[in-house]
């Protein structure tokens, strides 16, 4: 049985799961979020605990076992205290400001990148080359800081561009003087 699938998960006061046929709705302080439910799984809410089932032992039925699970875990901590990813802007000029609930982001290019806002994600600047993006949704957040990120890329001469906060970007010598 799947190690992940089969644990069971613990549900955090304020927070309520609904199983429709096709998907599991997850209500919690700051929004909602739903989950794909596929077939052969199985979703039971036991006392203060969902618990994740399987209806037989094929590869892709087990596989869908530990997504769901996953899954569900992930939009419980998102409508409980939600994510956040920060970026950092490295290189001499490169600056961030808020354009209404958007960004402008300068790193060097003749014109300054505009972010439009997105739904559910949240931009907060802290000074002008910190970027904190934050929202309930794990994989949306994840894939704005992505796109952000790859507008710039950290180069590995001089270690220029937009990355993450916790990023290590790995230096090259460059050439050698004769």
């Amino acid at each position: 049985m799947s190690r992940i699938g089969k644990k069971p998960l613990a549900l955090p006061a304020g927070v309520t799961v609904t199983v429709n046929p096709s998907e599991v709705v997850v209500k919690g302080p700051k929004g909602e979020l739903k989950a794909p439910l596929f077939a052969n799984i199985t979703v039971a809410i036991e006392e203060s605990m969902v618990k994740v089932g399987r209806s037989s032992d094929e590869i892709q039925v087990k596989a869908h076992h530990g997504l769901v699970r996953s899954l569900l875990e992930n939009n419980i901590i998102g409508v409980t205290e939600g994510y956040e990813k920060t970026l950092k802007l490295v290189g001499t000029g490169y600056r961030a400001a808020a354009k209404g609930k958007g960004l402008s982001i300068a790193v060097g290019f003749s014109h300054p990148v505009d972010v439009d806002p997105i739904d559910g994600i949240t931009f907060t600047l802290k000074g002008n080359d910190t970027i904190v993006i934050s929202g309930i949704d794990k994989h949306l957040v994840g894939q704005v800081a992505a796109n952000i990120r790859k507008v710039r890329p950290p180069e590995p001469y001089q270690g220029k561009g937009i990355r993450y906060a916790d990023e290590v970007v790995r230096r090259k010598q460059g050439k050698a003087a004769a």
